[in-house]
């Protein structure tokens, strides 16, 4: 059960980390697009991004940290509660 809540948290902490590049670094993104469309289309290094799909990249990177934030919260007072539980068990007997 360790394992996986130790995964859990690290998924979290990983798809915080990339909203907040994808957030403060939208271009990178979208080199990395190009880079792939790149390997299945030509000129596909010609394109270039408008400012509305900027905004919309900047807008899915803050989605990514709200959600993953949450997730990390989430956590820590799931961890509060077991342990609160296991304390008042423990005094009980």
């Amino acid at each position: 059960m360790k394992d996986s809540e130790n995964s859990r948290s690290f998924g979290s902490v990983l798809i915080l980390l990339q909203g907040v590049v994808t957030v403060l670094f939208p271009q990178a993104s979208v080199r990395l697009t190009k880079k792939m469309i790149g390997k299945n289309f030509d000129n596909a290094s010609e394109l270039e991004a408008n400012p509305a799909y900027l905004q919309q990249l900047r807008a899915i990177g803050v989605g990514m940290i709200a959600a993953a934030g949450t997730d990390l919260l989430l956590q820590n007072v799931e961890k509060s509660d077991a342990e609160r539980s296991e304390f008042a068990d423990s005094e009980g007997e």
